[in-house]
């Protein structure tokens, strides 16, 4: 079947139109999904406005150009696509996808990673502080987040390595040096920023969606034995910073404007600076499977705060953006048990244990586990949107 002519429905045809970078030969191209085969932008937007931009391997540049030319860009490919013509011309273009490998698609700059999911907030609280308050106090007043490495966001497919670390567990009379053994995911969206601001400047919640590119599934992969030991006082650390997945096609946020759904009612109101009119949440169910078995289906669409109110709160203080800052929401978790979005819910903290088909259990993840997260959404006009699948196997440790 040709690209161009997918079905309405197909998770990844023109209505959708993610942002990834491909092989050609020995370099790396832009490029654009059309079902099971990539458009080369480099060579296919020779003579566009943007097309210096799109030549490089990266797509920091042309995230500098901001939404006029983003959406510029997505209106002359779904004109191609649309015409006849446009499409003998994008035709010589075209690279199958099968065994072509994928890059991450813009150099991370910053990242940040936040606790948006109340459903996820209530369920930790409940585990650490079983005779205490779930949520902390300041949980509903701000998106609570931590500053993480962005060297270690690795693309989808990439092995992650079990890390090492000190842990001491309760009863443990000292901290011992070893891998860790509490290896968990966490199944999260990625928010794609452009559009640098200068440091000492904040952006307002009606002025985020100018700096939104994309989303892209995200798997924060968590030691957390290692967690559990280092976070107090200064919050996560290594238990962290060792790697985190990243889906290799980006989704541009104009293709989720049939997505969008109000958020849940936040009481008490956020102070004036986290106000806006612009406030959302996003309908979008994850499936997260462990090596072939479907575990969970958290709901996006329960995020207590919107991606707008995490970047004006990221800002308030007079942080910069740089074009390709990524921010994540944190785990994403619904009310009932099969959507919980971590081992550590799952199996509420080893105590209840995953059964598989091959009759093995899983409190955390073992060497040799594949953990794959993908997502729906609806797209216009009754379609379905099909988010790019994020990938990782645990190796063992060095």
């Amino acid at each position: 079947m040709s690209p161009f002519d997918l079905p309405p429905d197909h998770p990844f045809g023109p209505h959708h139109l993610p942002y990834g970078a491909v092989s050609v030969g020995d370099e790396v191209h832009l490029a654009v999904r059309l079902g099971e085969h990539a458009l080369d932008l480099a060579t296919a937007a020779t003579g566009t406005p943007w097309a210096p931009e799109l030549a490089r391997p990266t797509l920091n540049a042309f995230l500098d150009l901001g939404p006029s030319a983003w959406s510029g860009l997505r209106s002359w490919l779904q004109e191609e696509i649309g015409d006849p013509e446009g499409r003998e011309r994008l035709t010589p273009h075209l690279l199958p996808l099968a065994g072509r490998p994928v890059h991450l698609p813009f150099r991370v700059r910053d990242y940040v990673d936040f606790y948006a999911s109340e459903q996820h907030a209530t369920n930790v609280g409940s585990i650490f502080r079983p005779d205490g308050d779930a949520l902390t106090p300041n949980w509903k007043h701000l998106p609570i987040g931590y500053h993480g490495r962005s060297s270690t966001v690795v693309v989808s497919g990439t092995d992650v390595v079990r890390p090492c670390g000190q842990r001491k567990g309760p009863t443990d009379p000292a901290p011992v040096f070893g891998p860790s053994v509490r290896l968990d995911i966490e199944a999260e969206l990625g928010f794609v920023v452009g559009g640098a601001t200068p440091v000492g400047s904040r952006v307002a919640v009606d002025e985020a969606g100018e700096h939104l590119f994309g989303v892209a599934l995200f798997n924060d992969w968590s030691a957390r034995d290692v967690q559990a030991w280092e976070y107090v006082p200064l919050g996560p650390f290594l238990g962290k910073s060792f790697a985190s997945s990243l889906a290799a096609w980006i989704t541009p946020m104009a293709a989720l404007e049939g997505a969008r759904v109000p958020l849940p009612a936040q009481d008490p109101t956020p102070l004036p600076y986290l106000q806006g009119a612009d406030l959302f949440g996003l309908d979008l169910t994850m499936e997260v499977s462990l090596n072939g078995t479907v575990v969970s289906r958290p709901p996006y669409r329960t995020m207590y705060w919107s991606p707008t109110q995490m970047l004006a709160h990221l800002t308030v203080n007079g942080a910069s953006l740089s074009s390709g800052d990524l921010f994540a929401s944190g785990t994403t978790s619904g009310d009932a048990v099969q959507e919980r979005g971590s081992l550590l819910e799952l199996t509420w903290n080893g105590t209840t244990p995953l059964t598989l088909p091959d009759g093995s259990t899983r409190t955390f993840l073992e060497d040799g586990d594949t953990v794959t997260i993908r997502a729906t959404a609806p797209g216009p006009a009754g379609s379905v949107l099909g988010l790019a699948e994020v990938t990782g196997t645990v190796r063992p440790a060095v």
